[in-house]
């Protein structure tokens, strides 16, 4: 009992007290998560689009491997990563396992789907009258996507959001890719495992409280997002 009141004590000491290496750890947690969710959106958000708009060859197949990959095992996509990166696969001249590079493509392989999947949701919802009332005002197929686009923003961005979410709480798959090599691939969570672990609670107890706000924080954007979404669909109907 008293270790973990010591170990909470030590916590909001080293939060407090802006330990060097808790923001260190922090700084790249976030840059890594990030990185990776950029780029699942940049990659992502096209595909759900075209997937929504377009009859594309095998569409059907296509949803249905990203309704899949958004429940992969991460600790799966981490080690067939491993053997392309690895020095006999295919990718082993880059250089980039044990690398801050490799956990960006991890995570950004675990958050596509995600973002794919529910972009390609809400743009559905659309309601149709939203492209019809476009293409009766002359506007270009381009014009088109971007309207609904707009339209569909808030639930796009709820996809975003719950990419991000799944990146932030990841730990398997980039304990495999990344190494957890100290001050350069080292992130919150495999960092809260390793001072478990090594029943050091203090820098433990402070990142985990950090996740908790970090989680909450992307739960009360989520919220905000779908709950906009809503009350946006039941104007749109409404008109």
């Amino acid at each position: 009992m008293h270790s973990i009141l010591y170990g909470f004590i030590g916590a909001f000491k080293l939060i407090l007290g802006a330990n060097p290496e808790l923001l260190r750890i922090i700084f790249l947690s976030l840059q890594v998560s990030g990185s990776a969710l950029i780029f699942a959106t940049l990659l992502g958000l096209p595909l759900g689009v075209t997937l929504a708009w377009r009859r594309v060859p095998l569409r059907g197949l296509i949803m249905s491997l990203l309704n899949t990959g958004m429940g992969l095992p991460p600790v799966v996509v981490g080690l067939f990563l491993y053997l392309i990166l690895s020095r006999s696969g295919p990718l082993g001249v880059l250089g980039l396992l044990y690398t801050p590079s490799a956990m960006v493509m991890v995570q950004t392989i675990l958050a596509l789907p995600i973002v794919a999947s529910l972009s390609h949701a809400a743009i559905v919802k659309v309601d149709p009258v939203i492209r019809q009332a476009a293409i009766t005002l002359g506007a270009t197929p381009f014009q088109e996507v971007t309207t609904v686009v707009r339209e569909a923003r808030y639930g796009i961005m709820a996809g975003v959001m719950a990419g991000l979410g799944r990146v932030m709480a990841e730990v398997g798959a980039i304990i495999i890719v990344g190494g957890n090599i100290a001050g350069y691939t080292r992130v919150m969570t495999t960092t809260i495992a390793l001072e478990t672990d090594k029943g050091e609670f203090e820098l433990a107890i402070a990142l985990g409280i950090i996740l908790l706000l970090i989680a909450w924080g992307i739960n009360i954007g989520l919220r905000f997002f779908q709950r906009q979404g809503s009350v946006r669909s039941g104007v749109i109907l409404w008109d």
